[in-house]
C-alpha cells in the first residue's frame, strides 16, 4: 500500500508538471472506486487552474481555488504523468487533462478515491479525522510522550492509527521501531520521555530516508514517471522474517499485531 513516502514522492513528481496549468478535460472510465467518482467533474473542473498540490497524510489535495480535488491511491494505485492521447491500459480509471499532459490514475483494486469538495478541505470528513503530520516540526518526543500517557495500545498499532499520526503505515512503522530499538509490542503508555524522543526521531529519519530512496516498490507502486523506488533494499526488518538481522545477526521474527504482519529483531528491540 502506498504510504506517506510514496504519496509525497508522487506529489513532488506531479507538481512541477501541473501546478499553474489549466484543466482542459476530465475523463472518468470507471466511477466505481472506494467511493463513486462524482458525476460532472468535467464540467466542474474544465477551465480551472490548478494552484498547488499538497499532501495530508496519504491524501493528495489539488487546490483549484474554488474547491479541492481529493485523491487517494488506495491499496495499489499510482498517479502518473502521461500523454492524454495514449491508449489507457487496464485499471486506468481516471484522467485529469491539462492540454498536452494528463494525470492518469491506475488502481487495480479500486480502493482509491477521487472526490471533490468546494468547502474547507481541512473540514472534509476524510481529512478532518487525520492526526499529526510525522514530518512536521510539531511531531516530537514531547508530543509523542504527552499523547501516549493514557494509551493502552501497543506502540506499533498506535503509530499506524491515522487519527493519531497521519500516514505511517505498516512498512515504516516496522522500520521506525527497529531504528528506535523499541519492541512493537511495548504498551505506548510505558514509553519514557527519552524513548519517545528516540522514536519520534526514528520515524522522521525513516520517512525521509524512504523519500530520498524513491519509496518502497513492493507490488504496484511506481513514481509519476513510471520508475520504481528502492527503499525496500534498505529495510532492516520489514518482509525479512527468517533472515538475519542486518545489525546483530539474530533471526528476524514475524507475528500478527493489530491484524498486520509485524517484523522485529528480538535482540535489537526491547
Amino acid at each position: 500500500m502506498p504510504e506517506l513516502p510514496e504519496v509525497e514522492i508522487t506529489r513532488r513528481g506531479i507538481a512541477p508538471h501541473v501546478e499553474g496549468k489549466t484543466v482542459t478535460r476530465v475523463v472518468v472510465r470507471d466511477r466505481r472506486l472506494r467511493w463513486p467518482v462524482p458525476r460532472g467533474l468535467d464540467e466542474r473542473l474544465s477551465g480551472l487552474t490548478l494552484l498547488r498540490v499538497i499532501r495530508r497524510g496519504k491524501y493528495l489535495l489539488l487546490d483549484f481555488g474554488t474547491g479541492w480535488l481529493i485523491l487517494h491511491l488506495g491499496m495499489s494505485g499510482s498517479l502518473r504523468v502521461t500523454d492524454p492521447g495514449s491508449d489507457p491500459k487496464p485499471h486506468e480509471h481516471f484522467d485529469l487533462v491539462f492540454g498536452t499532459i494528463a494525470l492518469r490514475l491506475r488502481d487495480p483494486r479500486r480502493f482509491g478515491a477521487v472526490l471533490w469538495t468546494s468547502g474547507d478541505v481541512a473540514a472534509h470528513p476524510l481529512i478532518a479525522r487525520l492526526g499529526i503530520e510525522p514530518l512536521s516540526p510539531e511531531f516530537s518526543g514531547t508530543w509523542l510522550h504527552a499523547n501516549t500517557r493514557r494509551r493502552r495500545a501497543e506502540i506499533k498499532p498506535l503509530l499506524m492509527n491515522a487519527a493519531i499520526v497521519a500516514g505511517v503505515g505498516n512498512v515504516y512503522a516496522n522500520e521506525s521501531l527497529f531504528r528506535a530499538g523499541i519492541s512493537p509490542r511495548t504498551p505506548a503508555a510505558r514509553l519514557s520521555r527519552a524513548r519517545c524522543d528516540k522514536l519520534a526521531h526514528a520515524v522522521a529519519e525513516t520517512l525521509n530516508a524512504a523519500i530520498d530512496a524513491g519509496g518502497s516498490s513492493l507490488r504496484d507502486f511506481v513514481h509519476s514517471n513510471g520508475a520504481s523506488g528502492w527503499f525496500q533494499q534498505q529495510h532492516f526488518v520489514y518482509d525479512r522474517a527468517g533472515k538475519p538481522c542486518r545489525v546483530c545477526g539474530t533471526t528476524i521474527g514475524l507475528m500478527r499485531l493489530g491484524q498486520r504482519s509485524t517484523f522485529w529483531c528480538r535482540a535489537c528491540q526491547r
